[in-house]
């Protein structure tokens, strides 16, 4: 008979690691129905273990035999409990392991560094050596990073290229001091790693789909960039694109000047610039924008410097970010999400990539994210951290995010 697929979640927030990890391989193990291998795990743990950060492959590893497992440090942790209660623990000790049974998966991992990568001119098949996997196989993929890697955009942009189908989703560790990524493949010593990406490559009867909630609402109108540099916009024009050109300073004054006395204030510490990724779309509507740190401005030259590269042609609309907008944001996209896969398959289980400036600090209460992922999906499994950097696709384009959200829904083919 054909193993059944089965994805799991486990967590614990025991102060002792012995403690935690017997915890969540209890959990796990009661989970589990038959006698399926864990094909592959995923954990995340806080940073109140870092002292203990090299015994716990090892000791995890006695509990259950896994064939592929990876993780991460994070500054706050998410994880189901046994009673199937989800939680974001954020200051305190907590250990989330997810767990997957995937009969009929083709499960590869890789840790590639900075100096690993090919050059983004270089042709597919450099791509395809270094990580080990054919577009013709549909992968996924899932990514977990150190903060301070630099080549993490090449890296996303080198994967768009050669699998332009494929979804990546993922985050960036955040632990202090000790950002670890933590990697092992069945047959090779456990290992920490403090640089790079280690990366899950999931491929066969299985699909992975993204959520991704940037937590932001546009303001004013949309504008045409008429001139720009590197990441300086230096010129604008009105949706109409055909009014004479204005220094995109004047164009956020005239816009602060429309603003309610709430929206202005609030201008003053969340203010962003939105994107438009598609080029030939018209109508710009929710989603339809990657969202940009604006950097700052220059009084005399009229410019102003966001958080990407920019180009003549592309098309931008400034953004607000608050707690309410941003529950609006996450609740829409999940509805929309929920009532657009009603024909699949149920989803087996789920992974949350979340910003430390979201949780508690965005909202004043504590699980919100979480909460509302819950609402849509009750009786999924859910695992995850709050990291340095969220991965995830907008408009089939993978970018690194802040600020965002990223669900990655696990579903079987």
């Amino acid at each position: 008979m054909k193993s059944q697929m089965q994805w799991v979640n486990a967590l614990s927030t025991k102060p002792s690691l012995e403690a935690a990890i017997s915890e969540v391989a209890e959990q796990i193990t009661a989970a589990l129905t038959g006698s399926s291998p864990a094909d592959v795990g995923i954990l995340f743990i806080s940073s109140a273990y870092a002292s203990d950060y090299p015994r716990l492959l090892p000791l995890l590893l006695e509990q259950i035999p896994f064939k592929t497992l990876i993780g991460c440090g994070g500054g706050g942790i998410v994880g189901t409990k046994s009673n199937g209660q989800i939680l974001e623990i954020e200051e305190t000790a907590a250990i989330s392991l997810s767990v997957g049974c995937l009969p009929d998966v083709r499960i590869h991992s890789f840790h590639v560094l900075d100096s690993d990568l090919p050059d983004l001119d270089d042709p597919p098949s450099a791509w395809i050596e270094l990580l080990g996997v054919s577009p013709e196989e549909k992968p996924h993929f899932i990514l977990l990073s150190e903060p301070f890697t630099t080549g993490i955009s090449n890296l996303l942009e080198g994967l768009d290229f050669v699998y332009p189908e494929s979804v990546k989703v993922g985050g960036l560790s955040s632990s202090g001091v000790a950002n670890c990524l933590f990697y092992y493949v069945s047959g090779s010593r456990p290992t920490i790693y403090q640089e790079g990406t280690i990366g899950l490559v999931l491929s066969g009867e299985i699909i992975l789909e993204a959520v991704v909630a940037q937590g932001c609402r546009p303001i004013g109108d949309p504008y045409m960039i008429t001139k720009g540099e590197r990441n300086i916009i230096l010129e604008l024009s009105d949706q109409e694109f055909g009014s004479q050109s204005l220094p995109p300073l004047d164009a956020l004054r005239n816009l602060l000047e429309s603003l309610d006395d709430q929206d202005r204030q609030l201008a003053q510490s969340s203010l962003f610039v939105g994107l438009a990724r598609d080029e030939f779309q018209m109508q710009l509507k929710h989603g339809d924008f990657l969202i940009r740190n604006l950097l700052g401005v220059d009084p005399r030259a009229g410019a102003m410097a966001i958080g990407d590269k920019v180009r003549s042609g592309q098309r931008m609309q400034f953004h607000l970010r608050d707690s309410q907008t941003s529950a609006q944001d996450l609740e829409y996209l999940l509805q929309l999400y929920r009532d657009t896969h009603t024909s699949q398959k149920p989803a087996l289980g789920a992974l949350m990539f979340s910003c430390l400036g979201r949780g508690q600090g965005l909202y004043e209460q504590a699980n919100f994210d979480s909460s509302l992922f819950s609402k849509y999906f009750p009786n999924i499994k859910l695992g995850g951290f709050f990291g340095n950097g969220e991965i995830g696709p907008v408009a089939k384009r993978t970018f690194l995010h802040g600020y965002t959200s990223v669900f990655a829904i696990v579903r079987e083919r």
